[in-house]
């Protein structure tokens, strides 16, 4: 069981062209569209099956909806894609011997020239969801306010030892994320200087560019809340320490900066220490 938390863009109908305008117009329509929990939870089920009939997943096509002020916003799945460009990326660096055992040779090929399909008729590749597993990235926050959290406890499900309706979870307007990245890229490249620390920060932004203006971004915890208990979970304020670090930082307080980045980052290590739990 892998747990994985999520930074998603949700797009106006208005930043879709033709066709898929007009299909994700339908599909938002219907109604049948899943919540992000059932939604990552279809993903995973697949995934897992294709692990073991060593394929690539298949889930249709489907999107997270939310409706804004009386205004459609649309995060496409893009499982295949995703799961063409991870599965590439895993294997571009190891030895065939290797390679094969994750991957035959052949479902190699067919994701290459899948993603290249995809590529050519839609002009790009770029993905509404990024996920981590085990962790949620540090420079996600960069992107959000403490004030746009969202903590909920739950309540116990029936037969599991999860809570329905357990999360944490951030949303933002686009435009605000954008300042935010471009902010504490400005920060660290002036505090820090090495290239290889802002390099992260330098990707969300060149990531947030190629979506409509009028986008919201999401940041959710998604099954990481599954893994702290309900104290742990309302006193996660790492946006908060997020924040702290980069106005010390700016201050040129690199030791209270420090201190503050060192929380989060605790608090992710232990998050991370239960993959390799017995």
């Amino acid at each position: 069981m892998t747990f994985v938390a999520s930074l998603r863009v949700y797009e106006p109908l208005a930043g879709f062209d033709g066709a898929e305008r007009e299909h994700w117009e339908r599909y938002a329509e219907d109604g049948m569209h899943f919540g992000t929990s059932a939604g990552t939870a279809l993903e995973r089920a697949a995934g897992l099956a294709a692990a073991v009939n060593r394929s690539l997943p298949q889930t249709g096509e489907h999107a997270f909806v939310l409706d804004v002020d009386g205004v459609t916003l649309v995060c496409p799945w893009r499982t295949g894609m995703r799961a063409q460009e991870a599965l590439l990326d895993f294997c571009a660096d190891l030895p065939d011997v290797l390679s094969d055992a994750f991957a035959p040779a052949a479902l190699l090929e067919r994701a290459e020239v899948e993603l290249d399909r995809w590529r050519a008729e839609s002009g790009g590749t770029v993905s509404h969801i990024r996920t981590c597993t085990w962790q949620v990235p540090l420079r996600w926050f960069v992107l959000v306010d403490p004030e746009e959290r969202e903590v909920s406890l739950g309540e116990a499900g029936t037969g599991t030892l999860r809570r329905t309706g357990r999360q944490l979870v951030y949303r933002t307007p686009m435009s605000r994320a954008r300042r935010r990245a471009a902010r504490a890229l400005a920060v660290v490249r002036s505090a820090v200087g090495d290239p290889s620390v802002s390099e992260g920060i330098e990707d969300l932004g060149r990531w947030l560019e190629e979506f409509h203006p009028r986008s919201l971004v999401e940041l959710d915890y998604g099954d990481l809340v599954h893994l702290l208990d309900d104290a742990e979970l309302s006193q996660d304020e790492s946006a908060r320490d997020m924040q702290h670090a980069l106005q010390r930082l700016a201050d040129g307080e690199g030791d209270e900066a420090a201190a503050a980045y060192a929380l989060m980052s605790a608090r992710m290590k232990a998050l991370q220490s239960v993959e390799s739990a017995n």
